[in-house]
């Protein structure tokens, strides 16, 4: 795979207006009032949002946000308390993660899940559809699956090459870095030859220098007609690579758009420094304005020691004037 990625980005996703929930031109997923609470928690609280297809789409927000679980509800490893969405046309509300990932649909997680005991090659096997061999009735009549595990582990080492990792290929998983296990994450999730690929925080632990390796990696999905939604903390490969980006905040979508634009976006700025960043909290008047801003019970207090404050500065000034 060639060292060097384009980052030419795709432009004319939405219709309209870049703003929260905003149409896209061809959508490959569209989610409608999807909550999620925990408790009195409210995880996730999404009214109306769309991803457009064949193009490279960042999900970002503060921690805690609610992002991981949005995905964990998207891809069947969570049930939503309400809500609705569709992959491709078809509803996947309710449809458990094995049948998510057939139809299409695939992710990673945070924390990489390679089965540490097997070889590198045995973990991509799994990732593959449709054996045979693990039927009980098939797998004891091995010319019915033996050409399709052929095909199996020929596509496995092809993938591995692409992903630099066929050296490991008879290695345990566990002998694995961690930007290597990434790799291998990654390289699995690609057996079911997916249409959506949804990456969580792929960046996540990984060594400076597999950093460029990843991002190629990444690149390479959309050059190949693939979709890609990810989760990531780090704004230069946001900006390096996402087509369009969404930004979540208290479980809600508070701004979407083209990376240059929303990164500057004051909703987004907001979510993650705090609305009142660049508030001197030592003063007095910087503690009102927040207190109006949060209804406080102070701010009768706070305006009472504002008054006695100026007060005593103009009986000092009257005092060094005499």
């Amino acid at each position: 795979m060639p060292e060097s990625k384009s980052t030419t980005k795709t432009t004319g996703l939405a219709v309209g207006d870049p703003v929260p929930g905003v149409k896209k031109v061809d959508p490959i997923l569209v989610a409608d009032n999807v909550t999620r609470t925990f408790g009195g928690m409210t995880a996730v609280d999404v009214d109306h949002v769309e991803i457009p297809r064949g193009a490279i789409t960042a999900l970002i927000g503060p921690n805690g946000a609610g992002k991981t679980t949005f995905f964990n509800l998207l891809t069947g490893f969570d049930k939503p308390n309400t809500g609705t969405w569709t992959f491709d046309g078809q509803s996947l509300a309710g449809v458990p993660a094995y049948k998510v990932s057939r139809k299409g649909m695939v992710r990673t997680f945070q924390l990489t899940k390679s089965l540490a005991l097997l070889s590198v090659l045995e973990n991509m096997r799994l990732g593959a559809t449709k054996q045979g061999g693990e039927r009980f009735l098939t797998a004891l009549i091995s010319p019915l699956w033996r050409k399709r595990e052929a095909d199996i582990t020929a596509r496995a080492l092809d993938l591995l090459a692409r992903f630099k990792l066929d050296s490991k290929a008879d290695d345990y998983a566990a002998s694995l870095s961690g930007g290597q296990r990434k790799l291998l994450e990654m390289a699995r999730a690609l057996m079911t030859e997916p249409q959506l690929v949804m990456l969580d925080e792929p960046m996540a632990g990984v060594n400076p220098a597999l950093t460029q390796s990843l991002l190629g990696h990444i690149l390479d999905l959309k050059t190949t007609g693939m979709t890609v939604l990810f989760v990531e903390h780090d704004m230069h490969m946001v900006r390096t690579i996402a087509d369009w980006v969404i930004v979540m905040a208290e479980g809600k979508i508070v701004a979407e758009g083209y990376p240059d634009v929303v990164m500057d976006d004051p909703a987004v700025i907001d979510a993650y420094l705090g609305a009142h960043h660049d508030t001197d909290l030592g003063s007095l008047t910087g503690q009102l304005e927040v207190a109006k801003d949060d209804g406080s019970p102070l701010i009768a207090q706070i305006q009472e020691e504002i008054v006695e404050e100026k007060a005593a500065e103009t009986a000092t000034k009257k005092g060094t004037a005499k």
